[in-house]
């Protein structure tokens, strides 16, 4: 990570997923990284001896966890990834169609992948410099830009994605005013072979289904290569603006 500062502490939301753990590693594997906290709900089970790694729990349907788990980090964080999202599984199924929809499997997708991050922002950015730069960014989705919505379908999936890029979108309007080097973006991975994606990966091409690894790349060189002015876009895993 060349844009932020050396030896600077950064923090993984999200870490036992195939995507945060990816970001981890390759966060590790970068000597200019002083420390990376992982947090995930069961942050247990590690085997690296990497001095560096900092382990933490999270609960994102808990403010009172995300509160405790962000008064302990370092201060001055420069980076804080949120590589959390709920696609199906727990009740859920993407909806085909307006008949499934049922308003506990939507009020769950919301607090997963609407909720759950901006209770993290609330939280994060307050431990994040206050002078230089720093990133705070969440895993956004294609499919929640409404612009490009084609096909339709995934009604809870879709709006709660387009709900998180517009905090997102208030998020950078706001921090700019007072830390203008604070930038705040979604980030679109592309299809990722993980649990997440694994019921829908048939049709993907294969040149089109990414490994985690791949995507932590892809993803933390969008994050290097940011410009002031793409704070509150959401961008996808090449670098390009994924229309609102």
């Amino acid at each position: 990570m060349h844009s932020l500062a050396l030896g600077c502490d950064v923090a993984v939301v999200g870490a036992s997923g195939g995507i945060g753990a990816a970001l981890v590693a390759a966060l590790l594997d970068d000597p200019a990284i002083g420390s990376v906290t992982a947090l995930s709900r069961q942050p247990a089970g590690r085997t690296t001896r990497d001095s560096r790694l900092r382990l933490g729990a999270i609960d994102l349907e808990h403010e009172d966890s995300i509160e405790a788990a962000f008064a302990a980090m370092p201060p001055a964080l420069r980076l804080v990834v949120v590589a959390t999202g709920l696609l199906h599984g727990q009740g859920l199924q993407p909806e085909k169609s307006y008949r499934a929809l049922d308003p506990e499997a939507m009020l769950r997708s919301y607090r997963i992948n609407v909720v759950g991050p901006a209770l993290v922002a609330k939280h994060a950015l307050p431990r994040l410099a206050p002078a230089g730069r720093s990133v705070f960014a969440a895993l956004g989705a294609r499919v929640g830009s409404i612009g490009d919505n084609r096909s339709g379908g995934w009604h809870s999936y879709r709006a709660s994605k387009a709900a998180l890029a517009m905090i997102l979108r208030n998020l950078a309007i706001e921090t700019q005013r007072r830390t203008p080097e604070l930038l705040c973006v979604g980030l679109h991975p592309g299809t990722v072979a993980t649990g997440l994606s694994q019921p829908f990966q048939r049709g993907v091409a294969p040149d089109r289904l990414f490994t985690p690894d791949f995507a932590a790349a892809r993803l933390l060189s969008v994050i290097d290569r940011l410009t002031p002015e793409q704070s509150g876009s959401v961008l996808a895993w090449d670098g390009q603006t994924v229309p609102p």
